[in-house]
């Protein structure tokens, strides 16, 4: 019998061996060859840089056509890392590369870009002068689980310095010669994958991507002190899955500046199955606890979803679904130096405590960029499917929709949206003309206040919305839609409460052609062709 036993546990040791054996061979064929950064003298102490061993674990993966390097569990302190063609790093669960403030040790210098630098901020027009940064490559990732805590790095500009009132020129205040500034920043790179990790405190940039094409960024959780992500002329981009708490700048923001020193289209983009935030104190999605801010906190609640504003290429073929909004900005798009945003499809989107305008479409004349560029285009907009709750927020700003005078936001469709308003504004505010600030930064709230609380839509041809219900709180003295110098406008099945006054209507019209209005509660059919002269509905 013992015989036997002994056999068995032979048996059973043989079996788990092979096992082990081929469950290694399977390893090494997925990822190839490992490089534990520990195997390069890293140590994984508070005293003491690891910057040396990590980019030395790249070299040596680099060295052999590329490869794995590994960060085993442990916080890793550092400056500039250096990434390399075919290359991943591997995050463990429990690791950590944490950025060094530059007093203790330098990043690599900001490469020469003057002329780009006229044309956007200096955070994009710069690369090296960060934590983990790349140009060139291809066939690179960061995956696992870890943490990148950018805690050293500068965030553009101190939104709490004495007597700032958080609105200072970014452009001069990255810090000196030798500071980092993003945690991430990738240029001209190609076959990219980001996934399963984390950014605490990710500096001007959690993620900076300009010129990037084919790029996977899937299941990251970013909790940072500026933008979360910044995707900048790229083309072919998944952005899935992802958690971005930015309260002092936006979480996802598409963007195509001239910081390549020519025009590159941002094109070909998802994102989907995504949270965003404004408003919790900066680290608390990481850890669970989700506290929102005291006043002295200073939260902007910003944590939106962004199409411009550097906008020197186009943006098209773009999609946005499936993403909830908690306390924060809603979605803008944005052209105002010259391009042409086509083809954009919005859906499935659910937005609590939204801070100004749910959604904000602005063609504009900034016309910031190199060649003298003329307006731009917006058209073939397409979104459906959105609850807006703002709960306590009685600052929040109606869709916006606006072009200028002479250049129209065209093509634009809205239907199946549910929104609800703190409400608030008086009976005077049915009367105002907003100013066009034609060339000014674009941004929610640049108008003033408006004269309607749910649409204010001015300089536009083709307008289409079906299935739309606006409700408020309390009192709310404005109109719900008030168009000016609007073409072709066709509105059924809207559910419309009306303002609490006799100056409020359903719709405001001014100077409007081609409108018709059929199958809506509170508001009969109507049509007409032209109106020079204002009229209420």
């Amino acid at each position: 019998m013992r015989n036997r036993y002994n056999k068995i546990i032979l048996l059973v040791l043989f079996l788990i061996f092979n096992f082990n054996h081929a469950a290694q061979a399977q390893l090494s064929s997925t990822i190839g060859i490992v490089f534990n950064i520990k195997d390069f003298d890293a140590s994984a102490n508070d005293d003491s840089l690891d910057t040396e061993a990590i980019n030395k674990a790249i070299q040596a993966a680099a060295d052999q056509g590329g490869g794995t390097v590994y960060f085993p569990p442990g916080t890793y302190l550092s400056t500039s890392i250096h990434l390399q063609n075919n290359i991943s790093l591997y995050l463990e669960a429990g690791s950590v590369i944490e950025a060094v403030h530059d007093s203790i040790a330098q990043y690599d210098l900001p490469e020469p870009n003057i002329q780009a630098g006229y044309y956007q901020d200096y955070g994009h027009s710069h690369w090296q002068n960060s934590l983990i940064w790349g140009i060139g490559l291809e066939n690179i990732s960061i995956l696992g689980p870890g943490l990148i805590h950018g805690k050293g790095l500068n965030n553009g500009f101190d939104r709490f310095a004495k007597g700032d009132d958080g609105k200072g020129d970014p452009r001069y205040k990255d810090g000196g010669p030798g500071s980092g500034n993003k945690a991430i920043a990738l240029k001209n790179c190609n076959n990219v994958i980001l996934r399963d990790f984390s950014i605490l405190h990710g500096g001007h940039f959690g993620i900076l991507a300009t010129g990037v094409d084919n790029m996977t960024i899937d299941n990251l959780k970013i909790d940072t002190n500026r933008d979360g992500m910044d995707i900048d002329a790229c083309n072919n981009v998944r952005i899935t899955n992802c958690s971005v708490n930015s309260p002092w700048d936006d979480g996802i923001c598409l963007k195509s500046s001239y910081g390549l020193n020519k025009i590159k289209h941002c094109q070909n983009i998802t994102i989907s199955d995504c949270f965003l935030s404004g408003n919790l104190v900066e680290g608390t999605m990481l850890d669970g606890t989700f506290q929102r801010p005291s006043p002295e906190y200073k939260s902007y609640s910003t944590g939106r979803i962004k199409l411009g504003t550097e906008s020197n290429g186009d943006f098209k073929n773009i999609t946005i679904t499936n993403c909830v909004f908690d306390q924060s900005r809603g979605i803008a798009i944005e052209s105002v130096d010259g391009s042409h945003i086509e083809d954009i499809s919005i859906s499935n989107i659910t937005m609590r405590g939204v801070d100004n305008s749910p959604i904000f479409i602005r063609l504009g004349s900034r016309l910031r960029g190199p060649d003298k560029p003329t307006v731009g285009t917006i058209k073939r907009i397409n979104i459906d499917n959105m609850v807006i709750s703002n709960e306590d927020w009685t600052a929040a700003k109606a869709f916006t929709i606006s072009g200028i005078p002479g250049h129209y936001v065209e093509d634009i469709k809205l239907s199946n949206i549910y929104a609800h308003y703190e409400g608030g504004g008086s009976n005077e505010d049915n009367d105002l003309v907003p100013t066009e600030n034609k060339g000014d930064y674009p941004e929610p709230g640049m108008f003033g206040a408006l004269p309607s609380y749910g649409f204010y839509i001015r300089h536009a041809k083709s307008i289409e919305m079906s299935h739309i219900k606006l409700d408020y709180t309390g009192k709310e003295a404005r109109s719900a839609f008030v168009l000016k110098d609007v073409e072709d406008a066709y509105f059924d099945y809207l559910h419309i409460k009306k303002g609490t006054t006799s100056k409020a209507s359903t719709f405001d019209l001014r100077e409007v052609s081609d409108f018709r209005i059929s199958n809506s509660r509170n508001v009969k059919d109507f049509e007409i062709k032209e109106l020079t002269k204002r009229k209420k509905i």
